[in-house]
């Protein structure tokens, strides 16, 4: 029974991926991931405004208070109070890389261009095999166009690619009018692969504060359908590889998201919900299902069930809208 699989030019032993989350914060969290049978891991995002911040208040203190006595013992500042997170983030990669076998893809999240990119250099040297850019970005200006929105994402990638030379995939949300149209763009950017989706943690009204606060809700099982759909269009017909994440809980989804073209199936929420032992438990029951099918290997199920395979493609479009609305019947 063969497991592997090949994601950016990685060789992997399985598709499961722990996706980017705080299961990543320490070495010995990496390690367990391993040892539970992850393929591979995501690290945490390195986020753009961490590294802003960390330049902003080395530059401050170094032309800070040049009057100051230097008897002024408490002078310099306890700089873990100032976010010093994007050195941290680089130690971390750099130990990960000595206590594992299994590749480690970088993360950073931001959406304009400009010095923070150089980190995607620095992580690579750092030693990750990989880089993902989760560009996280909602567009508020009613005055910005489709074609604008694109161009943030574009920019970054173009930038990022010219600083590193390991593969980079593109975390993407489904907000594009577009998804095929910008998923073209990507790959001819230099895109290695696309992780569909990112989930956009909306904001919720407290109304006993009357404040706007954030509300963290784990994904479930049913969120899997929107990646499933647009990776199952996709494959075959943009040149890159996908990767599924948000929805994905179970050994069930993990072959959907197979079948529909992806190489990697990411998951988080069932693994902060159930423990990292669910790895190996999902792992188990694939074998199982594709013992009891006659299945040899992960490789045979790539793209078996996408849009250009399947017997009925249409079904990826408005003739399965129309199926479904004509089969419902309300309960009486």
């Amino acid at each position: 029974m063969d497991l592997s699989t090949q994601y950016m030019g990685l060789n992997l032993k399985n598709p499961i991926v722990p996706s980017s989350s705080p299961l990543s914060h320490s070495v010995d969290s990496i390690r367990r991931l391993e040892d539970a049978g992850a393929s591979a891991v995501v690290m945490y995002s390195l986020f753009e405004e961490q590294v802003t911040l960390e330049s902003y208040y080395v530059d401050y203190y170094l032309t800070h208070a040049t009057e100051s006595y230097s008897e002024a013992q408490s002078y310099f500042p306890d700089m873990q109070s100032y976010n010093v997170g994007p050195d941290k983030y680089l130690e971390l990669i750099r130990r990960a890389k000595e206590s594992v076998a299994i590749p480690i893809i970088g993360s950073l999240n931001g959406i304009s261009p400009g010095g923070w990119i150089n980190y995607a250099r620095l992580i690579e040297e750092a030693g990750a095999d990989a880089l993902e850019l989760n560009v996280y970005y909602i567009p508020t200006d009613t005055r910005m166009t489709g074609d604008e929105v694109e161009e943030v994402y574009l920019d970054v990638l173009r930038e990022v690619k010219g600083v590193v030379s390991i593969p980079v995939a593109m975390k993407l949300s489904p907000y594009f009018s577009s998804t095929p149209g910008m998923a073209r763009r990507l790959a001819g950017c230099g895109a290695d692969a696309l992780v569909l989706f990112n989930r956009f943690y909306q904001p919720d009204f407290d109304l006993d504060t009357m404040e706007v606060t954030p509300r963290l809700v784990l994904s479930r099982s049913h969120e899997l359908r929107l990646p499933l759909t647009w990776v199952a269009i996709l494959y075959g017909r943009v040149p890159l590889d996908f990767a599924i994440t948000s929805g994905v809980h179970t050994f069930g989804d993990v072959l959907k998201a197979l079948m529909a073209g992806a190489k990697v199936a990411m998951m988080a929420s069932e693994l902060l919900q159930n423990g990292i032992g669910r790895i190996g438990q999902i792992l188990h029951e694939m074998k199982e299902w594709m013992e009891k099918r006659e299945y040899a290997s992960v490789t045979q199920m790539i793209g078996s069930m996408s849009q250009q395979n399947v017997a009925e493609p249409m079904a990826f479009e408005r003739a399965n809208y129309m199926k479904m609305l004509d089969a419902y019947r309300p309960i009486n």
